[in-house]
């Protein structure tokens, strides 16, 4: 069982025929979360500030060529894409240093059945085993 800084215990389930999870292993996935955390919040501020410019060129000279209107239109359109794809990145990283904090990281969302230490380790924000994940997006 590996210790948290405050001194409590941090158990996270495993699978069936998985190594048990070590101290170092448990610190290495919390500072994975709080590190993708902090990359996507500065992710979304630059990604604001250049909406904000995209947005600001926009407004300017009325009469402007079609193709450099649409040229804006789509950059915009891709800038405001990969905003979203940030935000839900960070939604995910908070969920999973949540749950960690919380002593419930591990466990599937779905069927409630451990995720399983391969999976945590190569994707640390997943917070549903392979097979839910699977069944979710095959709909």
């Amino acid at each position: 069982m590996a210790k948290k800084a405050d001194g409590g215990n941090v158990v996270v389930p495993i699978l069936e025929g998985e190594d048990p999870w070590t101290a170092d292993e448990l610190e290495e996935i919390r500072e994975d979360l709080v590190f993708d955390v902090q990359r996507m919040e500065r992710a979304l501020a630059t990604s604001a500030r250049g909406l904000e410019r995209l947005f600001d060129e926009g407004t300017e000279g009325a009469g402007r060529d079609p193709a450099d209107v649409g040229s804006s239109n789509f950059e915009r359109d891709q800038e405001m894409s990969l905003a979203q794809n940030a935000r839900d990145l960070l939604d995910q990283a908070q969920t999973a240093l949540r749950l960690f904090d919380a002593g419930e990281y591990g466990w599937c969302e779905s069927c409630g059945e451990p995720i399983g230490k391969d999976r945590l380790m190569a994707f640390p924000r997943a917070t549903m085993c392979v097979t839910c994940k699977q069944r979710e997006e095959r709909r």
